[in-house]
């Protein structure tokens, strides 16, 4: 039979239970609205890419940190058993690690990706087949900048592309700007059998050197020109190191400049395909 003691013992504890909620709700909320006020301040004081990259991520691993160690606390000093939580939480873990083992594994990653930064956010990378700059990055997903998407370019499609976490230990991660923000790119000219080679390399060599003028002392090297033996003709590719988020827009620069350039001079041609007709006498 229940008892109004009963009763006033169900109160109790549902107002205990609703009390204890409410202040760890509160605390959540405070701890959310000062770090949020902490990284605002510095961020405002970061000059460099790595440092905001630094702020965020360590903003972060605190917040997640200080409110996981809240609701810990909260959980323990409401059960009042501190010796059984232990086995409860062996057993939550089994738990949950069956059910999600890809968001534990995306946790996994965001950890390796906070400990041992294979790419910063403002990189420019590739995981899998998406392809762009990491604007951010949390305990579930890698937010990309997409570049190209629809076509195939270089520049950015304006949508963002929200990546797994968990796919970063099954996809190879190709970072632009690593150690620079320098790639390796190509323009190619195919002129004709009957052109003067030596001149044909020398204007795709001035030709990427006037728009790469003022990134060549901090690129990794000099434009370089290299010769390929073609069905139609020759093959002139000029190598050049190009700003990773500029690469269409000097490709089109150096193409637009060997194409003027040849158009100039009268000993080099361009090769296309084309037929040519001969007649020649019958000896009889």
């Amino acid at each position: 039979m229940i008892t109004w003691q009963d009763i006033l013992d169900n109160v109790d504890f549902w107002v205990n239970a609703g009390v204890n909620v409410l202040i760890v709700l509160f605390l959540l909320l405070l701890i959310n609205v000062f770090f949020t006020i902490i990284r605002t301040n510095l961020m405002k004081k970061a000059k460099t890419k790595k440092q905001r990259s630094n702020i965020r991520i360590f903003g972060q691993l605190s917040r997640y940190t200080l409110s996981l160690l809240v609701i810990i606390f909260a959980i323990l000093t409401s059960s009042g058993a501190w010796s059984g939580f232990g086995v409860f939480l062996g057993l939550l873990s089994a738990a949950i690690g069956f059910a999600l083992q890809q968001p534990i594994t995306g946790v996994a990653a965001w950890i390796m990706v906070v400990t041992k930064r294979p790419f910063d956010i403002g990189d420019r990378i590739i995981i899998g087949d998406v392809k762009g700059d990491v604007v951010d990055f949390n305990l579930t997903h890698v937010h990309v900048m997409e570049i190209g998407g629809l076509i195939t370019d270089e520049e950015n499609s304006g949508r963002i592309v929200m990546v797994p976490n968990w796919m970063l230990f099954e996809k190879n991660i190709i970072n632009y700007t690593y150690n620079n923000d320098f790639v390796l790119h190509s323009v190619t000219v195919n002129v004709t059998y009957e052109s003067n080679l030596d001149r044909a390399m020398e204007i795709a060599d001035l030709s990427a050197r006037k728009f790469l003028a003022g990134t060549i002392s901090t690129s990794p090297g000099n434009p370089k020109v290299r010769v390929d033996f073609q069905a139609s003709g020759i093959d002139v590719q000029v190598k050049y190191f190009s700003p990773a988020r500029q690469l269409h827009e000097y490709s089109s620069k150096i193409t637009k400049e060997i194409f003027d350039r040849i158009n100039d001079t009268d000993d080099v041609e361009i090769a296309y395909p084309h037929t040519e007709v001969i007649f020649r006498k019958k000896v009889m």
